[in-house]
């Protein structure tokens, strides 16, 4: 497959990286200094699951250089969708489809709003990966795996073939969910409360699960968005959040969640596609979620003055 990786950060990279590695033709989308390693030194990626590199790498800051593809993964932060939806139009041919990795739950609509809805899947991701310096991305913990499908719950020979490349990639494990926005919340439900709570402490995972107080607001947090996905008509599991639960005690010491650093950095997050939707639907539905009403009141700010200190977060 002919496949663009928009966002050649820790995800994009590291999932780019191991498609190229099994012999698909990709071409990553980056810019800066990183964009400079990849074209000079390739992608080197130290993983848990094995360290490789892709060498050549072929990288770009322009789309339309590169042409309409097979399927663009799209990888940058949540808050860029509208704006790299408009940049990525040269890339998407009458059969092109698109897949968002993003951490919330409204990236698909956004993509289908510029794009057109026929070319826009559904999609996930889990791992903890991160550009240790230009061309370079440490995978650091939990075993990456994708989820992708049809936003109408069809089966599809281009999702199909979608997950044929990933089966020929080692180090990665795809599948096309019987619902695929069940699993984007499924896994909203775990990242949305995490990330604000671990901003908010600044403090790791593990010490975030193991303090009695900390945990009750992590479980309370957990139970407002299972309760805004029934409001929403999305079917989690009964045990959504115990599963949750287990999901966050086995995660190694020291894991922290992307938008958690960036706010700690001071650079701007992903609070408004995180924290900020589970606010706007939870209105939108009648579902209270004092919880996250209070992480996004307290971590505003932040994130305001990380984007320069006026208007509201974008």
């Amino acid at each position: 497959m002919r496949i663009a990786i928009f966002g050649s950060g820790g995800v994009g990279g590291y999932f780019g990286g191991r498609l190229a590695q099994a012999g698909q033709e990709v071409v990553f989308i980056a810019r800066g200094a990183h964009l400079a390693a990849l074209r000079e030194r390739g992608l080197q990626v130290s993983s848990i699951a094995g360290d490789f590199t892709v060498h050549p790498a072929r990288a770009t800051d322009d789309p339309a250089s590169v042409g309409p593809v097979d399927a663009v993964l799209v990888a940058v932060k949540a808050w860029q969708i509208p704006e790299v939806a408009r940049a990525m139009r040269p890339l998407v041919g009458p059969e092109t489809f698109v897949v968002p990795l993003e951490n919330g739950v409204e990236a698909p609509d956004e993509l289908s709003a510029v794009l057109g809805a026929r070319h826009v899947l559904g999609g996930l991701c889990r791992i903890l990966a991160y550009v240790t310096r230009p061309g370079q991305i440490r995978h650091a913990a939990i075993a990456p795996t994708l989820a992708f499908g049809e936003l109408d719950g069809s089966r599809s020979e281009r999702a199909e073939s979608l997950r044929r490349a990933f089966a020929r990639t080692t180090g990665v494990t795809a599948e096309i969910p019987a619902d695929i926005r069940v699993a984007m919340w499924s896994k909203f439900l775990f990242i949305a409360p995490v990330s604000g709570l671990g901003a908010l402490t600044r403090v790791s995972i593990d010490v975030l699960r193991n303090v009695s107080e900390t945990r009750q607001l992590l479980v309370e947090a957990l139970g407002e968005i299972a309760a805004l996905a029934a409001a929403m008509g999305v079917s989690l599991p009964p045990d959504a959040v115990e599963q949750t639960l287990a999901f966050t005690d086995a995660i190694p010491p020291g894991g922290t969640a992307s938008m958690q650093r960036d706010i700690m950095d001071g650079r701007p997050s992903e609070l408004e596609a995180q924290v900020g939707a589970v606010v706007r639907l939870g209105a939108r539905a009648g579902v209270a979620v004092p919880v996250h009403r209070f992480m996004y009141a307290a971590l505003l700010p932040l994130e305001r003055r990380a984007r320069g200190g006026t208007g509201a977060a974008a």
